[in-house]
């Protein structure tokens, strides 16, 4: 595959950046390669010819981690659905194909290079959920707190959320509702979690506030989430910061 590459190249968070245009990197591409191995080649021949790199964030490349987030041809992760950057294949584009790069666009998530983003507001939300004790001692039987099936496949449905951003960078207001709503209800779901389960929810809520913007019910956030978390657990989550408001 022959590809014309456009990436966001930024050398740091306070320097302006640009698009740049990459052509004979991206030539003989296959189309069995991930979309961040592509990238690989493309940096070994940038390297090679003694030009920087395109700074771009990874770990796991197994869908697991969320590092790997950048939007391509506008989309959150790329053109396919419940796919991280990292399992999107070049199969997935035609030879000859324009591909666009940029990092997440949104306030909270500041550009520090070329695609790498700061995502330590979604840190502090977590940080704002405080934890949960257990008593010390040997580990319980597995079922010593009986836990119905339909909350259990609900919590595990959130818990899927690897906290990769795509949610707020598809969002037209940047909210970040989906992942707060995620974090939150696997907890809240389960008797487990319902000793700080107002608590919680207004600290994570009020924190959430301080960076991102307010869902309107674009429902972008469910189609770019690589896991495709529904957003049902947005409205779980409104449900209990009502209730956290009047418990005061």
């Amino acid at each position: 595959m022959d590809l014309t590459l456009h990436v966001w190249r930024q050398a740091g968070p306070d320097q302006a950046g640009e698009m740049v245009t990459y052509t004979e990197e991206a030539r003989d591409i296959s189309p069995d390669m991930s979309f961040l191995e592509m990238l690989d080649i493309v940096n070994e021949r940038l390297v090679t010819s003694g030009r920087e790199p395109i700074a771009f964030e990874h770990d796991c490349r197994e869908g697991i981690c969320g590092s790997c987030g950048m939007m391509i041809n506008g989309q959150a992760h790329g053109p396919q659905r419940g796919t991280a950057t990292c399992q999107l294949h070049m199969r997935k584009f035609e030879d000859g194909d324009e591909i666009f790069v940029e990092p997440w666009r949104a306030r909270a998530f500041p550009v520090l290079r070329d695609l790498v983003v700061d995502r330590q507001a979604f840190d502090r939300i977590i940080e704002a959920g405080g934890y949960i004790t257990a008593p010390t001692g040997s580990a319980p039987d597995a079922n010593l707190i009986p836990i119905p099936k339909e909350a259990a496949d609900a919590a595990m449905d959130a818990a899927a959320c690897i906290g990769c951003g795509a949610c707020v960078a598809a969002c037209p207001n940047s909210a970040a509702q989906l992942f707060t709503s995620a974090k939150v209800q696997h907890l809240n779901l389960l008797p487990q979690g319902q000793a700080e389960r107002y608590e919680r929810t207004r600290a994570m809520v009020d924190t959430m506030e301080e960076y991102f913007g307010s869902c309107t019910n674009h429902e972008e956030c469910e189609a770019a989430c690589p896991k495709e978390i529904g957003i049902d657990f947005i409205a779980m989550l409104n449900r209990d910061y009502r209730k956290a408001r009047r418990k005061g």
